[in-house]
């Protein structure tokens, strides 16, 4: 998962989690019958879509429903069954049975052996989100659904629920959609059945298991789709753009080179013949979501953004969120733990490594860019000190391995955003030390590599036991540095390896945003007068500065849009996406003075630290660099 986070202390951040046991029916020939469900999207009442499911005969007299109270890819409570109403269950005679809610998320279903199926009504999650979409226990938004007369977000686990006993089971999906509607989706497809008027198509999906439903979002609608190939690989990408401001086209030739360079980073290590790019573009108005970010699946993601943001910063976007999610196809898709292998979508478990799933996936997102060409190294540079700054606004002496085998609760679950920064630092630092170690031959990439061919997909590491075994695979200062700093709680001296490469750090004028100096946000929210201010940074922030802004003036109006604490989530990520040369307006209160600033953006510098290369490194140091940088 990637979070388009703003580092805002106003804004929560989403979490996810993996998973406990295998469960498999005592009943071998149950795993034999598929359990047929349907979605009718030309049935939809009130922003609700129908679901049936037919599970076959039971042998027992009792079973239970759910729908996922964790999702694989956050770390949060999301409780699906939230959104379900009318739950109902019928016999062989079309009677209907008993039902009994046992919680948000379960319904327990007697006489189960004379079941013959369940219906109930989904409402989407996108229209009820609160501000931020990511507040309280609900779904981060590219985890969530969307039910719409022109689109139709689905992620499965919002609509597809199982019985406890039978998630090994085989699945089959039939959507019914208007035959003008555009439908893209990995999972396989078995056929498509049209109506007698040609007017309704039915297109029906397996499933080897629940795993397989969860894994394979939809989108159906008023899409635009483009599709590339990047080696063996088929891209597929789906756009949703309410008003048509951005379309699939255009992005395709961002994502493209992007993808192309990915894949040359990532070599011959193993990957899918499919990978899906669902993007959803959030337009203006109530009922939009507002956790914009992007969730992984094993071939797909699902990616939300706003549609009022430029091109070039769509792009950036873009290229920020679905590098890292791509990425993913290294880990945890191919290297994982047995709880993300057998994940229980109600009682998870999780992981001590997110500072292998998520923090190298990060690492890499940043790394290709720089061996592949896409960005130079004083932009790469300035990636990691940022990271760096941002790393130390969260406890640093936490250990990263705690911090992730409790990663839903306090106060680990307010670090979770360290997964990206402190995380990918994890990455850097081992990857020097292996470049080190090994004359420039190895790095983190070649380690991924070597445990990707001695795991794979269907085969999990023991939690426990994995830093012994990379310890083994590569040299003691591996081991060394991980039992310190990531199992340990002793933070890390980024200079002792910055001087392994030739680099120094120096004080300089450094380009920054509107929102931020160094990864520190220049702003501060009042919960009492539920206002947003600027802070004492605003000072050191050239735009603001040039402007007249002051310290603890108030942000009233951005672009004839008010802003309050409880929009701020969704006003600053517009404020952000606003381009030097544009138009801005922002109506400040000023001890009850009202201040305008009308104007176009310019570029917007602040003093800071760099990185750049040490004019007294020697070639040893240099030859290290060039190996760490260039491959």
């Amino acid at each position: 998962m990637k979070n388009q986070f703003l580092a805002l202390a106003i804004a929560s951040v989403v979490l996810v989690g993996c998973g406990s046991t295998k469960k498999v029916s005592k009943d071998d020939s149950a795993l034999k019958t598929p359990i047929a469900t349907s979605i009718n999207l030309t049935k939809v009442v009130n922003d609700k879509a129908p679901v049936v499911v037919n599970p076959g005969r039971f042998a027992q007299d009792t079973v239970i429903y759910r729908l996922p109270r964790v999702v694989q890819g956050t770390y949060s409570i999301s409780d699906f069954g939230k959104y379900i109403d009318d739950f109902k269950a019928y016999d062989y005679k079309g009677v209907e049975i008993p039902t009994n809610k046992l919680d948000v998320n379960s319904w327990s279903i007697a006489n189960a052996s004379n079941l013959d199926y369940i219906t109930y009504y989904v409402n989407d999650t996108f229209d009820i989100e609160e501000e931020g979409g990511i507040g309280g226990e609900q779904p981060f938004s590219p985890a969530g659904t969307n039910i719409e007369p022109d689109n139709y977000v689905l992620n499965l686990h919002g609509f597809i629920g199982y019985f406890d006993s039978l998630k090994n089971n085989q699945y089959t999906l039939d959507v019914t959609a208007p035959a003008s509607f555009k439908r893209t989706s990995a999972l396989e497809k078995v056929k498509d059945t049209s109506s007698e008027d040609g007017k309704v198509i039915t297109t029906s999906y397996a499933a080897p298991r629940y795993f397989d439903i969860t894994d394979n979002p939809m989108m159906y609608g008023d899409l635009d789709v483009e599709e590339f190939q990047v080696g063996d690989i088929k891209i597929v990408l789906s756009v949703y753009s309410p008003t048509k401001a951005h379309n699939a086209k255009r992005l395709r030739e961002t994502m493209e080179k992007m993808m192309q360079a990915q894949k040359a980073f990532l070599g011959d290590i193993n990957s899918t013949p499919r990978y899906d790019i669902y993007l959803y573009l959030a337009g203006e108005g109530e009922g939009q979501p507002k956790g914009f970010g992007a969730l992984e699946h094993n071939t797909s993601t699902v990616v939300v953004l706003q549609e009022s943001e430029s091109e070039e910063s769509l792009d950036e976007s873009m290229i920020d969120v679905v590098s890292h999610e791509f990425f993913h196809i290294v880990t945890p898709l191919s290297v994982h733990s047995e709880d993300v292998h057998y994940f229980d979508y109600n009682n998870p478990t999780f992981s001590k490594h997110l500072w292998m799933y998520e923090g190298i996936t990060e690492y890499f997102a940043t790394l290709f860019q720089v061996q592949e060409g896409l960005v130079d190294e004083s932009k790469f540079y300035s990636t990691i000190v940022d990271k760096i700054s941002m790393s130390l606004r969260m406890d640093d002496t936490m250990s990263f391995t705690k911090m992730s085998e409790n990663v839903i609760d306090e106060p680990y679950a307010t670090n979770y955003y360290n997964v990206y920064q402190k995380g990918a630092l994890i990455g850097m630092c081992l990857d020097i030390i292996m470049r080190e170690e090994s004359d420039g031959q190895r790095s983190v990439l070649s380690l991924m590599k070597e445990l990707s061919l001695k795991y794979g997909s269907n085969k999990p590491f023991d939690d426990d036991t994995i830093i012994d075994e990379i310890v083994e695979m590569t040299y003691p200062e591996v081991g060394e540095f991980l039992e310190t700093h990531v199992v340990g709680t002793t933070p890390i001296d980024y200079n002792v390896y910055f001087n392994k490469v030739g680099l120094i750090e120096a004080e300089a004028k450094v380009e920054t945003n509107i929102l931020l100096n160094n990864g520190n946000l220049i702003l501060g929210g009042d919960p009492v007068k539920r206002v947003i201010f600027f802070n004492d940074l605003v000072a050191d922030n050239s735009f603001w500065k040039d402007n007249g802004v002051l310290p603890n003036d108030v942000i009233k109006r951005v672009n004839g849009e008010e802003m309050t604490i409880l929009n701020a989530n969704e006003m600053l990520q517009k404020l952000i996406s606003i381009q030097p040369g544009q138009d801005i307006e922002v109506i400040l209160d000023r001890e009850g003075k009202e201040i305008i600033v009308k104007t176009k953006l310019t570029k917007t510098y602040t003093t800071g630290t760099v990185l750049q290369p040490n004019p007294d490194a020697t070639a040893k140091q240099k030859e290290l660099r060039k190996a760490w940088l260039k491959g």
